[in-house]
Parts: C-alpha cells; sequence; structure tokens
C-alpha cells in the first residue's frame, strides 16, 4: 500500500518538533544550498543529486531520509549532532545506522522493512518519541526495553496490514513511557494482554482502537488503569445505521431493530460482568504479585 504521508504523531506536550510528512518537499536537498549555516531540517532521497552537502550544515538538526540509497543511510552516521529522524521506505538489514546518532531524540520509521532486532535504539538514551509503521518483519518488541529516556511510542501497521506483536512484556522494561498508542496491529497474546500497564507509573494516555482487542481487554483496561486518558469507549458506538458493540467482532445492533435497546443494554451488562471480573483478577494480582 503506498504511503499516506498524513501526520499520524500526537502533537500534543511536548513528544514531537520533527515536521509533518506532508512537509518533507519543502526541505529537499536538491539544489545548491547557499546559506548552509541556516539549514537545520533536510530531506534526502537516493535521486538526489546533491545531497552530500548535508555534511557542510554544521546546525542540521532534522533529517528525513525518504527512499534512500544504501550509500546515503551508511554515511548520515557522520551526522552526531542530529536530533530528529524520519526514514521511509528503506530495506535495512539492522537498525546500527541508527544507533550510532547518540543525541537523537524522536525517531520515526515508516515502511522500514529488512531487520527483526529493535535493540540497537537502546543506546540512544536521548530518545524521548518512536513512530513505527509496517515495519514488516518485526513481532518480538523487546528490544525496546530499557530505553529509559522513552516516554512516547505508537506502533502501527497499515489500513490493508495488521502489525504482529508477540506480547507486550517489553512495557515493562519502559517505566517513563507518557503515551502508548496502537493503531493496526495484531496479537495473539493472552488475556490480559496489556497487563504490563498497570505498573506504568507515569503513563497518562493511551491510544487504542475500537476493534484492535476482545472486549474484556478493554474492561481490564478500565478496570485496571481508570484514570488514563483514553480509557472510555462508548460501548455501542453510533455509526451509520448500526451500533457497534466495543471489541474486536463484538457485533452490531441495527437502530431499527425493536429490540436495539435491549440489545445494547444485554452488552452494556456483560461489559460491566467484565470489569468486576478484571478488578478481581486485579485483587488477586496485589496479593500474589507476579514477577516482571
Amino acid at each position: 500500500m503506498k504511503h499516506h504521508f498524513g501526520d499520524f504523531l500526537d502533537r500534543t506536550g511536548d513528544y514531537w518538533t520533527i515536521i509533518p510528512n506532508r512537509d518533507r518537499y519543502a526541505y529537499v536537498a536538491d539544489g545548491n544550498i547557499i546559506d548552509k549555516e541556516a539549514v537545520k531540517i533536510l530531506t534526502i532521497s537516493k535521486d538526489h543529486k546533491h545531497w552530500e552537502q548535508v555534511f557542510d550544515c554544521p546546525n542540521i538538526e532534522e533529517l528525513t531520509l525518504h527512499s534512500p540509497s544504501k550509500e546515503q543511510v551508511e554515511k548520515i552516521q557522520q551526522l552526531k549532532q542530529l536530533k530528529r529522524l524520519r526514514v521511509t521506505f528503506f530495506r535495512a538489514k539492522d537498525l546500527k545506522f541508527i544507533a550510532e546518532l547518540p543525541n537523537l531524540e524522536e525517531v520515526v520509521l515508516e515502511y522500514v522493512s529488512g531487520f527483526i532486532d529493535l535493540s540497537p535504539l537502546q543506546k540512544l538514551s536521548k530518545l524521548r518519541s518512536l513512530h513505527l509503521e509496517n515495519i514488516r518483519r518485526v513481532s518480538n518488541f523487546n528490544g525496546l526495553r530499557e530505553i529509559y529516556s522513552l516516554r512516547y511510542l505508537h506502533i502501527d501497521g497499515t489500513f490493508d496490514w495488521n502489525q504482529p506483536i508477540e506480547d507486550f512484556s517489553f512495557l515493562t522494561g519502559l517505566p517513563n513511557i507518557e503515551v502508548f498508542s496502537l493503531g493496526f496491529i495484531t496479537s495473539k497474546a493472552e488475556f490480559p494482554m496489556l497487563l504490563p500497564l498497570v505498573n506504568s507509573e507515569k503513563l497518562r494516555k493511551i491510544k487504542i482502537g475500537r476493534s484492535t482487542f476482545n472486549t474484556n481487554e478493554y474492561a481490564f483496561l478500565q478496570a485496571a488503569i481508570p484514570d488514563v486518558d483514553g480509557c472510555s469507549w462508548d460501548l455501542c458506538w453510533e455509526y451509520g445505521d448500526n451500533f457497534e458493540f466495543l471489541g474486536k467482532k463484538a457485533g452490531f445492533v441495527k437502530k431499527s431493530n425493536p429490540n436495539v435497546k435491549e440489545r445494547c443494554d444485554g452488552f452494556i451488562k456483560l461489559f460491566d460482568n467484565m470489569k468486576r471480573e478484571s478488578a478481581e483478577f486485579l485483587k488477586h494480582l496485589k496479593r500474589y504479585p507476579i514477577n516482571k
């Protein structure tokens, strides 16, 4: 699927200062740059003949590598001062080239495939925000553990492909996470999948679609972290001619159905029972804590 070039970054707070995707072409490095000291942002692609002048820009802070060549990716490791990096449409055997940029604070990887190991990102001691979208060969995210500086994490697939996530245990290694966001993902982890979020003391916001998980996972979140922004979903969501129930394959009822109120009330009762069961599970967890 062709890249959307939309800006899916949550720009509330201080998490993201990188330019929106749609603005990348305003900073193309494909002509002679006269005042190189004034340059802080550039976009480089494999078709750009004059891209190497980026190394003559002493104040460069942000770089977008859009469909770059291998040579470009290898050489940008020289830009130790970079604070923000976006890479789109590139097949990388590993992420070592990013690990060599110690001052990175914001990283966006979109449609970057080939690698399976995220652990090189652990070397980025200043990394504040990370957006991962359509990283085809990755399913184990334990490589993100112990990035203690990380405060914002978004993991996404595409409209026609769900990003697999083996489990969410890696969240126990992100003690300073404040925003956790999921787009098109799939996981076969056992219930409750997002149990690690219970101990995320700094978590302030989650962003999860209505049909990402089974209904009991949403009930668990409401029982476990009720005060976190984003933990409130309409149980019977008005959509077109229907009321859609919360949760993956949870079903719907037509507005014209004579039993629509009874159906919605029944689902709300079911959800409330799930919340009570989750609350009991959490009480048991406090009595007999599970090792991380």
